[in-house]
């Protein structure tokens, strides 16, 4: 079953890109530095450093980077924008870093050479090859979303998350999501021939996905795939249970549906503060009773204990060296009378913090409470005042009758 291409809406695909195209001069002509996935360049200032290396790092939609050669010694800085080789044609990139860097990034991101070598820069780009680059930038949303509704026509069980086109125009990349594997083959030739472009097609992760599109995570800041996290390591639900989070699905998972990547970042603080507090197993032994391990402040080194399994209402909350103490007693035979010992205070909660809480303060602490008791004294003699009225013009009524 051949697929047909539809020409009307081909040309409607024109003019919509064409309309685009307008709207988005203004906004397309400051190619300013992209901030995403930036590296501070801290050793801008020395020249001997900058001059030890022709070697560039260029940065194009999104998250994507690659590595050029600059053979023909143009003097470049961060932010400059730049034509670069491309098979075929040229494409058209922001340069992010220069220098000695460059050779401690691809260390860092395990950058192999291909058979051809590394790709050169060609120049600064000109104004016609930045007037090539808006048409085809231009052009992305409308295809992306033209090439979704004839994947499903297809039948495919992929989705197609965001296209990128070339610099010159002549080439589009398609980042796709698919759970298993997907026969294209058909679709690269349809797409090929209605968009008139060279078809590349990348499968990619949920988590690239996410970094692609960017977004706002639930810390207020940049989503971390997107800004300057680069290498994505798995992360299981034992991370939330060494730092004691519920295992909920809806708070724990991030906008691409999987795991937070921050779940991993202080998983290591935790361990190790973990290993200095004494086994939560251990059962407590007092006159009182037994004390069963409740909750821990694993950083302050709290702990809090209830009287018997069920005894929510009795908590006592000791230091973790108490908790050793009265292991080794229990362990020689001694019980004590309680769990707090004869010369240690009681803590509570804001102490563990400074002793300064807000809990402390009343939510009325700035009313006016001083002026409020005298408007109810004269409220009250007021009131006296027309009784003793009322009662006398009583009295001089029965009076006279």
């Amino acid at each position: 079953m051949e697929y047909q291409i539809d020409k009307e809406s081909l040309k409607e695909f024109n003019s919509q890109s064409v309309l685009i195209n307008k709207e988005n001069r203004k906004r397309l002509a400051c190619y300013s530095f992209n901030s995403k996935l930036h590296t501070y360049n801290w050793l801008e200032d020395f020249p001997e450093m900058q001059n030890c290396t022709n070697l560039v790092e260029v940065q194009f939609k999104n998250t994507r980077k690659s590595f050029y050669i600059n053979s023909t010694n143009i003097e470049l800085k961060q932010g400059d924008v730049v034509a670069v080789e491309a098979l075929p044609g040229h494409d058209i990139g922001t340069v992010t870093l220069t220098g000695k860097l460059v050779l401690l990034q691809m260390k860092k991101n395990n950058f192999r050479l291909t058979e051809n070598g590394l790709r050169r820069i060609y120049r600064i780009a000109r104004e016609g090859d930045l007037e090539k680059y808006e048409l085809a930038k231009s052009r992305e949303e409308i295809t992306m979303i033209r090439s979704r509704e004839i994947s499903q026509d297809l039948g495919l069980d992929m989705k197609i998350g965001d296209v990128e086109y070339q610099g010159d125009g002549n080439k589009a990349i398609f980042y796709y999501i698919a759970d298993e594997r997907v026969d294209f083959r058909e679709l690269i030739k349809i797409l090929a021939s209605e968009f008139r472009v060279k078809v590349e097609m990348k499968q990619i992760g949920a988590r690239q996905e996410a970094g692609r599109i960017g977004g706002i995570g639930p810390c207020g800041r940049q989503l971390c795939c997107s800004g300057w996290l680069t290498n994505f390591v798995s992360v299981s639900t034992s991370a939330a249970r060494i730092q004691e989070l519920s295992i909920n699905p809806q708070k724990l998972a991030g906008q691409c549906a999987k795991l937070k990547c921050c779940l991993n970042y202080e998983v290591d603080g935790y361990i190790e503060a973990q290993r200095k507090l004494p086994s939560r197993e251990v059962v407590l032994e007092t006159k009182e009773g037994e004390y069963y391990h409740f909750k821990t402040d694993i950083f302050s080194g709290m702990m809090t204990y209830s009287l018997g399994k069920n005894g929510v209402s009795t908590l006592v909350t000791i230091h973790k060296d108490r908790v050793y103490e009265l292991i080794s007693l229990n362990k020689k035979g001694i019980k004590p009378n309680n769990l707090i010992g004869e010369t240690e205070e009681k803590q509570k909660p804001r102490e563990v913090y400074g002793g300064n809480s807000l809990n402390d303060d009343s939510i009325t602490r700035f009313d006016n409470s001083v002026q409020d008791k005298p408007k109810s004294k004269k409220r009250k003699s007021s009131r006296r005042k027309n009784k003793n009225k009322r009662n006398s013009n009583r009295g001089s009524g029965q009076d006279e009758k």
